[in-house]
């Protein structure tokens, strides 16, 4: 058994695409929709230029691959779990749709309006706890969540902020442990970062943290944006779990000889089915998607609309949560990045990250700055959890297992920018309108949204004008 590449020169720079190990009988026009591997070395150091074009072009292939067999599609011996498990007995099905895989594609479910968009109702998808093995055959809430698919367009610009709002909040965790080390009894201060609260910490002398204040941040105060409950710290991670829960596709930092003792975890006969530079390639794709914009309607009966729309939009409180910036001081993407962790190659585990930066890219001429300099990112969010149902509202809270420690009827603020251009709306996609969103808020979103069902018609109708100018643009 051998390996087949390719290396493609571009300038001085060799940008190495090795495939997977492949028989020597094995016929030119097999069935594979990864035709060659990218090579670490590939995506290390500054990405940029023809670099960088090689990179994302290679990400997009993986992200539209509709996956086969050979290229080691189904896990007959893997479980969806996010630690690598076993199947009590193997299964010879290649697809499941309750625990899957479930799709053939990335662009199976992130195709509305475009290959990285969100998904409908049908690409709805089934998500255990996450650490149990949890091969399940029915979709009754009981055994699973179901959930809709969120778009990935400024998903760079999102994780870079994420990054930036933990490293604030771990700072201030230092700060008051060494104050209180210094003044010899406990010290409590506030959480906060980019203007969002995140409750408050008591640092004591002898070093313990007292975190029954927190606010919609888990203890160990890592912002993790992706996924509606918030439970994914980057792309990175987000990409490695779905590949293998979706498309029965394992890359090789978690499921290769490293962690498992065997190149091919899942028995499917295929080995090294997804290499540390195919992920970082699929990433660099995700995290150079343009952010969605504010659109200008050309109808002017509607931009006047939507105009006093976005005032009753801050009248009513909506903007608390769904914060129409929120500020970036870097628009410099490294993958792997700071909070990736076991099962996901990290910075220690490479020479140099593949870095990014995205203020070069076309769509960073579009994005305001404040007067500090900080780019002002329109992400309509705060990437953080709240409770959104209660006893009166409770829509949002009809799931009944938690995931990742989140409790059932807590969500991540979802980020408004997009929503006009990916309906349908809420966790599970089951409502059609924007309308039926908002009077599903219960909880931290139920005064809000008390005040909308009390508004008049115009004023409610204005309000979604509002929502309908935000968009991804095309």
């Amino acid at each position: 058994m051998g390996r087949i590449g390719r290396c493609v020169l571009l300038g001085v720079v060799a940008v190495c695409l090795a495939a997977a190990p492949v028989r020597a009988e094995e016929p030119v026009w097999i069935e594979k929709a990864i035709p060659a591997h990218l090579g670490l070395e590939s995506v290390t150091g500054a990405l940029d230029g023809d670099r960088l074009k090689t990179v994302v072009k290679h990400g997009k292939i993986l992200f539209e691959a509709r996956f086969t067999v050979h290229d080691g599609a189904g896990r007959p011996a893997a479980t969806q779990a996010i630690i690598p498990t076993k199947k009590k007995r193997p299964v010879r099905e290649t697809f499941a749709r309750t625990f899957g895989p479930d799709a053939n594609a990335c662009t199976s479910c992130h195709n509305v309006p475009e290959a990285g968009g969100a998904g409908d109702f049908t690409a709805n998808v089934f998500v255990s706890e996450g650490f149990e093995s949890a091969d399940f055959d029915s979709t009754a809430p009981q055994f699973s969540n179901e959930r809709g698919t969120p778009h990935l367009f400024g998903s760079g610009l999102l994780e870079l902020l994420a990054r930036e709002m933990t490293a604030d909040l771990k700072a201030q965790r230092h700060a008051a442990l060494l104050a209180a080390r210094k003044a010899g009894q406990p010290v409590t201060v506030e959480l906060a970062t980019k203007g969002v609260g995140f409750g408050r910490l008591t640092a004591s002398p002898d070093g313990a943290v007292d975190v029954s204040g927190f606010d919609g941040v888990d203890t160990d105060l890592v912002i993790r944006p992706f996924s509606q409950k918030g439970v994914f710290a980057s792309l990175r991670q987000f990409t490695i779990n779905a590949l293998n829960q979706h498309h029965g596709i394992q890359p090789d930092e978690r499921f290769g000889t490293r962690w498992t003792g065997t190149e091919d975890f899942d028995e499917d006969g295929v080995m090294s089915e997804m290499s540390a530079g195919d992920v970082s390639a699929v990433v660099a794709f995700q995290a150079t998607l343009p952010p969605p914009e504010q659109k200008t309607p050309e109808n002017p009966a509607w931009k006047d609309a939507a105009k006093t729309g976005e005032k009753f939009f801050a009248d009513i409180g909506c903007a608390e949560c769904h914060r129409p910036t929120l500020p970036l001081n870097s628009l410099v993407f490294a993958d792997p990045g700071p909070n990736d962790t076991a099962g996901t190659l990290r910075q220690g585990d490479v020479a140099a990250p593949g870095a990014i930066d995205l203020s070069e890219m076309p769509f960073a001429r579009h994005l305001t700055r404040d007067e500090s300099g900080a780019w002002l990112i329109p992400v309509f969010g705060d990437l953080k959890r709240h409770r959104i149902a209660d006893n009166q509202v409770d829509h949002f809270g009809n799931e009944i297992l938690a995931q990742r420690f989140v409790e059932a009827d807590v969500f991540l603020t979802a980020e408004l920018w997009g929503i006009a251009d990916t309906a349908p709306y809420g966790h599970r996609g089951d409502l059609t309108t924007l309308d039926a969103t908002i009077r599903a808020h219960g909880g931290a979103g139920r005064a809000s949204r008390d005040a909308y069902v009390a508004a008049n018609d115009e004023e409610r109708g204005s309000l979604i004008a509002f929502l309908k100018t935000l968009g991804i643009a095309r």
